[in-house]
């Protein structure tokens, strides 16, 4: 939220409407907008500061008017040099009028919070103003960070923000993988803004779609294995797989951040290195996901390696055991684990030949420090 009205930089008459001690009616009238003698920008800041008023029915009729004010008196006051709070309070009631905010987001005192609601919280079309302006960007990197985030930003625009980054040198912590993110666009075309989505991103939009309508709320893996060991896809999930498998790399790597469980578990298993390790970075992964990441034989080291350096995970004693037994965590790891384990479950790694000799004979060796 941006700073509170400045009550001073009020003309006298505005000040004493919104004086808490002053009569019930009048801030009630105020509160709608009608404060005869002022103008349309302190008439704006009045009903903002009283929309937050301690009075209830007057708050709550501030809060009305401000969700529909009438066209002249929205005209006059985007016309005029608002304060920062009005312009945050307009930008939050605006959210599907694009004219208003187009002229909000570019006005002298717009606050950075005001820019940072929108980048985190607008609409495919609101994300895309916010895009536009790069000097911004740059100047505040966390707005490429939540543009990215934002599963209503396009994903061109967001190729488009991360090459910006990249151009310039930036290294964005709020995005999980942003390092894939980049590397993703090596050497890629990247396109330039339009008021049309493109093919990429009505790819991307159709794969959120369906991702949403295989969500469950109970983990299921979207493989299945055979009795010779061979992993194939479900059934149910292939219309899913094939859409990924027409994805970039970039869109993939996003996917991987923002997507659903069942993408997630698709491109884990994906051959680029770097989707993989986007999928062990998403800020979106469960305690189930991971159990079932950490048991598969056939993810890459890279990623077991992320999740066992990942202290949440390894809160779970499943996670700690699945990282053990997975012959793809490298050695160092699973032996510095193995301590961590039940003396039960240690006694059968050691006899196990379902895991790699070099555990098995960790396994003893700390059995034999133990007796000792």
């Amino acid at each position: 939220m941006s700073a509170p009205i400045d009550i001073g930089s009020l003309p006298g008459p505005a000040q004493k409407l919104v004086d808490p001690s002053a009569p019930p009616k009048l801030q009630e009238l105020a509160a709608r907008g009608v404060a005869p003698g002022l103008k349309p920008a302190d008439v704006l800041a009045v009903v903002v500061h009283l929309a937050q008023s301690e009075r209830a029915e007057v708050a709550t009729t501030a809060r009305a008017t401000l969700a529909a004010l009438p066209a002249p008196l929205l005209a006059a006051a985007l016309a005029s040099d608002l304060q920062p709070a009005v312009i945050d309070a307009l930008a939050r009631a605006s959210v599907d009028k694009l004219d208003v905010l187009e002229k909000l987001v570019t006005m002298r005192r717009v606050d950075l919070a005001t820019i940072e609601h929108l980048a985190r919280t607008g609409t495919e079309l609101v994300t895309e103003l916010v895009a536009t302006n790069e000097a911004r960007l740059l100047a505040h990197p966390r707005l490429i960070e939540l543009l990215y985030m934002n599963r209503a930003t396009r994903m061109s625009t967001a190729d488009r923000i991360v090459d910006l980054a990249r151009r310039n040198g930036l290294e964005l912590s709020g995005i999980p993988a942003f390092r894939e993110a980049a590397a993703a666009l090596e050497g890629e075309l990247i396109p330039e803004a339009s008021d049309e989505p493109t093919p990429d991103d009505v790819l991307f939009a159709e794969t959120a779609a369906l991702a949403d309508t295989l969500a469950s709320p109970a983990p299921e893996d979207t493989h299945e294995v055979s009795d010779e060991g061979a992993e194939a896809v479900k059934p149910k999930f292939k219309p899913l797989y094939k859409l990924i498998a027409d994805m970039s790399i970039s869109q993939k790597v996003r996917r991987a951040q923002l997507g659903s469980k069942e993408e997630r578990l698709l491109l884990v298993r994906d051959r680029n290195r770097l989707v993989a390790s986007a999928v062990a970075r998403s800020p979106m992964l469960q305690e189930d996901d991971v159990n079932l990441i950490t048991k598969n034989r056939n993810v890459s080291e890279e990623v077991l390696r992320i999740l066992g350096s990942n202290a949440e995970w390894l809160k779970s004693y499943t996670i700690k055991r699945n990282l053990v037994e997975n012959p793809k965590t490298p050695l160092t790891m699973s032996t510095r684990l193995i301590p961590l384990l039940r003396d039960a479950d240690v006694r059968q790694l050691a006899k196990s030949k379902n895991v790699t000799q070099a555990i098995q004979e960790a396994a003893r060796r700390h059995l034999d420090r133990k007796k000792q």
